[in-house]
């Protein structure tokens, strides 16, 4: 039984619970505070046989239809100091908090590490299931362990940072441990020492263009934010998920190839031998930059974002995105993959 704080939404509207404003509904939502809560929603949803769909901010996923599913909100609040030794800190941060917020918090406490990932949209729990990353650093090598709730069991348990399967944007949440886990609390650890990574060349250049010599937690911070602000619409203004393909990562050799076959195109060597390629440089090359039809578009500045002017069928953004990378293969024989994760069944 559900606690009597706790309110079951049936047939529930999920447009405003994902930036890309996308219509769908799920048979039931329910918010939960607590890990007892979150419990006793999981006991519900088995006794009704419902699959469990856990949701962050709504800002990495493509809604293509509805959710036959109970869909979890988990609205934890709480940051806590577990250890200081030396140079670093261990925090535990529920999963429920503001990403962005978060690293502002760390920032103002003097806790480092993590300012080239601001504002980047979500949650703390769902941060570590994307691996997010932004101008040259990961999530991944900040994580310790994660807090977690079996989906199946109901039962607590642990995930170490070093099983979770890291990647470039990627995790064992978006495959075998995909909705089986509800991730509570991310323990992260950063630093009391300033050192920044200031040498990705976007970066790099708007440090240099603020005239920024000597290079600081807040500097790095605050050029990040406002390279994203610039270059990246805000989904409260236009509806989008942010980067909505991965940069495709080649060996040497074919990247080589096409670098051949098409001057001007950027790599990024990686330190496995294999070059990364900016899908954004693919898809503005192949001439979607700025395409806009039946309600959707390519954003205008980035050719990464495709936007939502007011088609709200994720089936037809899909549709989109498919064409997108189509053109990408036959002109460049590169795959581009989706980056946020799709649910729902299209009508």
């Amino acid at each position: 039984m559900l606690s009597a704080l706790m309110h079951v939404l049936h047939s529930e509207s999920l447009q405003c619970y994902n930036t890309l404003a996308l219509q769908a509904q799920a048979r039931a939502l329910v918010r939960v505070s607590s890990a007892e809560q979150l419990q006793q929603a999981l006991a519900w949803a088995a006794g009704r046989g419902l699959a469990v769909v856990p949701l962050g901010e709504g800002s990495n996923v493509v809604f293509a239809g509805d959710l036959d599913a109970l869909v979890l909100r988990l609205d934890t609040r709480g940051i806590d100091v577990l250890e200081e030794s030396g140079d670093s800190v261990v925090l535990r941060v529920a999963a429920g908090e503001n990403w962005h917020r978060f690293v502002q918090w760390s920032l103002r406490h003097g806790f480092y590490g993590l300012e080239n990932l601001a504002l980047i949209p979500g949650t703390v729990g769902a941060a570590p299931v994307q691996n997010i990353g932004a101008y040259g650093v990961e999530l991944a090598p900040f994580i310790r362990r994660l807090h977690c709730i079996e989906v199946a069991s109901g039962e607590v348990c642990t995930v170490l940072g070093s099983a979770c399967g890291f990647g470039y944007r990627d995790s064992v949440f978006k495959h075998e441990r995909r909705d089986r886990f509800v991730i509570t609390g991310v323990e992260i650890e950063l630093s009391r020492r300033g050192r920044v990574q200031a040498d990705y060349p976007t970066l790099a250049q708007a440090l240099a263009d603020r005239g920024i010599r000597r290079l600081t937690p807040q500097a790095v911070f605050d050029a990040v934010v406002d390279i994203r602000r610039t270059k990246l619409p805000d989904p409260e203004v236009i509806p989008n998920a942010g980067s909505f393909f991965k940069n495709p990562v080649l060996d040497g050799a074919r990247a080589r190839q096409l670098a051949t076959q098409f001057p001007g195109l950027p790599q990024y060597p990686q330190a496995d031998g294999t070059i990364k390629l900016p899908a954004a440089w693919l898809i503005d090359y192949c001439g979607w930059k700025g395409h806009r039809d039946d309600g959707l578009g390519i954003h205008p500045e980035h050719a990464l974002v495709i936007v939502n002017y007011g088609n709200n069928r994720g089936a037809a953004l899909l549709q989109l995105a498919g064409r997108v990378a189509a053109s990408v293969e036959d002109t460049f024989g590169v795959a581009l993959e989706i980056e946020p994760r799709i649910y729902g069944r299209s009508s």
